[in-house]
């Protein structure tokens, strides 16, 4: 069995058997330099997969429901988040943008068959838009989407699987608010010294740690894939 499909045949169980209550199953996929590095600086796209890495992040956004991003990448990469390296079907598009700054010409406002989803803090008056559908959320505690409401919602809305691709400061919440299920993260062979894929959590000692569990790598290309459920310290005995 080659790796994407063992990739998928774990994705698929565990999405399986750890299915949460009440909000989607969230996987963690990125890319990074060895020195945990996604872009040379903030807001400066930089692309880090090999095409082999790249046609299984494809095929990752294929399984699942949603993909979300963070409007900081919007403005960054104006990426499609579709699976035009894979055969299979588009995940529903989702920005988090709590400020409503996302462009009239960003691409993922083109695409007729999926309108983007784009989760924001401002007022309802906002729920249509041109070429996306607005959601309006109450704001957490630091003034932006919260997180924990943002997946209840899509819940509601039919997502079960969710893909977060990004950037930084989503990495990070998403982490920190112990919602990412598993990861798949793609390591690059370079060192880039630039903008690093996680933030600081605010974690006091190493046994609060979050740990990749069981951790699996396996070379794919020039890359190497790292992927496994995440424990948080609550439970790392599951």
């Amino acid at each position: 069995m080659n790796l994407n499909n063992t990739i998928e045949d774990w994705l698929t169980r565990t999405q399986r058997n750890r299915a949460p209550a009440n909000r989607p199953f969230v996987t963690l996929s990125y890319a990074q330099s060895l020195d945990g590095s996604i872009a040379l600086r903030s807001c400066e796209p930089l692309a880090l997969s090999g095409s082999e890495s790249l046609r299984l992040t494809h095929q990752l956004r294929s399984l699942h429901d949603g993909i979300l991003v963070g409007i900081g990448t919007v403005l960054a990469d104006d990426p499609q988040l579709n699976v035009r390296h894979w055969s299979g079907l588009s995940p529903q598009p989702i920005v988090l943008d709590s400020q409503l700054r996302m462009p009239s010409d960003a691409r993922l406002r083109q695409c007729a068959e999926k309108p983007c989803w784009i989760l924001t803090t401002q007022s309802n008056q906002w729920s249509e838009q041109e070429g996306a559908e607005i959601c309006s959320l109450q704001p957490g505690a630091d003034g932006r989407v919260c997180l924990q409401n943002a997946l209840a919602l899509l819940y509601e809305k039919g997502i079960r699987q969710l893909m977060v691709e990004g950037g930084a400061n989503v990495i990070t919440a998403f982490i920190k608010a112990q919602l990412v299920d598993v990861v798949v993260i793609t390591l690059v062979p370079k060192f880039v010294g630039g903008y690093k894929a996680v933030g600081d959590l605010e974690i006091g000692s190493r046994v609060e740690l979050p740990v990749i569990q069981p951790f699996n790598t396996e070379r794919l290309g020039d890359d190497v894939i790292m992927w496994g459920e995440l424990a948080y310290p609550t439970n790392l005995s599951r």
